[in-house]
């Protein structure tokens, strides 16, 4: 049994080697690891109480829009310094100290980029939205996504190479070596490069704009969001449908919104016991039906005796609906206005008959 006092027994404890760094060493480490991660934390609830105050009083919105998008980077930021500078404190092998160095670096190459992308973000939809909501081009509303999505992209990328490059990684000898790929790759990426011509000739063409009414294929709905290299479109059932663009460049698109006025083709049919007389009524009924809702209407408009049909004496009667009006409430109440006046007016509507003569023998 050690009968030494509990404090030089906790000394001895402390200074046993584990993995290449005493017991001592490995609790600093953690320590100065757990203090970043709490000082990271404190640093956030700082800006987000202290600060964010501060700045809520400016004139400017750019320092709120600025201090909102750097706490979560910047507590990260320090977090991360912490955890290496603790792992680094150690005795650890020549390679174990280059892997923590690369990935140290590649992580604080990301955070940065990750704070560029956020503060363009904020930028963006703070300064740059509201001017491209007051413009009355739909151009505009399709190319900021794909500005947004661009940047994005170009930041990224240049993250990626610097962090390579500093990591140790001969980023020139890597771009080269794709080069002997290059031909698989341009074939299995065929259909991302038409998916992207396709886009291109949406942006150039302008078959439609974002918000249209469309038709393609099976699919009708509105345009929610054009992009490089899909589209997307809102069923009426409310399901979001996401199109690659090389399908629009493909197919045959019907514009609906494009529409100068919707023309509705009513077709009624009267019972053969109808005569002459009544059926000039019935046309002079549709014509004053056409006035009655011509506000909503355009100016032409035709109503005829269309044909001897099999059960009945059919009229047609053909109206458009001028742009921007509620087609299915106008269609509907003119409709129902046609069915009133011909009851008034003793019009019979026909229906399926079959009369059958039989002939008796003797």
């Amino acid at each position: 049994m050690d009968y030494r006092p509990l404090r030089i027994r906790k000394m001895d404890f402390l200074h046993k080697e584990f993995y290449w760094n005493t017991v001592g060493e490995w609790l600093i480490a953690l320590a100065v690891i757990l203090g970043s991660v709490l000082l990271g934390k404190l640093v956030f609830w700082f800006i987000s109480n202290v600060v964010k105050k501060l700045t809520a009083k400016t004139e400017t919105n750019l320092d709120d829009i600025i201090i909102d998008m750097v706490e979560e980077p910047l507590s990260f930021a320090i977090a991360l310094l912490g955890i290496w500078y603790g792992l680094d404190s150690l005795h650890l092998p020549d390679a174990g100290h280059v892997w923590i160095n690369r990935i140290y670096y590649l992580l604080i190459i990301f955070n940065v980029a990750w704070l560029i992308n956020r503060v363009i973000d904020a930028v963006i939809e703070e300064y740059l939205v509201p001017i491209i909501e007051k413009s009355e081009s739909d151009l505009d509303d399709q190319l900021l996504p794909v500005l947004r999505k661009g940047i994005h992209a170009a930041v990224w990328i240049m993250a990626v190479i610097v962090g390579l490059n500093n990591a140790g990684y001969d980023v020139g000898a890597l771009i080269a070596g794709l080069g002997i790929g290059g031909l698989a790759l341009a074939l299995a990426a065929q259909d991302t490069v038409a998916n992207l011509f396709g886009g291109i000739t949406i942006f150039v063409d302008q078959p439609f704009t974002i918000n249209d009414h469309i038709k393609i294929s099976s699919y009708e709905g509105n345009i929610e969001e054009v992009g490089i290299r899909s589209t997307r479109l809102r069923t009426f059932e409310g399901r979001l449908v996401t199109i690659p663009n090389k399908v629009f460049a493909e197919s045959a698109i019907e514009n609906v919104s494009a529409e100068p006025s919707r023309r509705v083709i009513q077709m009624l049919g009267l019972t053969y016991n109808t005569t002459p007389e009544k059926m000039k009524e019935a046309l002079t009924i549709l014509a004053g039906v056409h006035e009655k809702f011509s506000v909503h209407l355009e100016e032409k408009h035709l109503e005829l005796f269309d044909s001897f049909g099999d059960f009945a004496l059919k009229l047609k009667f053909v109206f458009y609906i001028k742009k921007g009006e509620d087609i299915f409430q106008i269609d509907s109440k003119i409709k129902m206005e046609i069915l009133e006046r011909f009851n008034a007016a003793g019009l019979e509507f026909a229906f399926p008959t079959q009369t059958i003569h039989a002939t008796v023998e003797k």
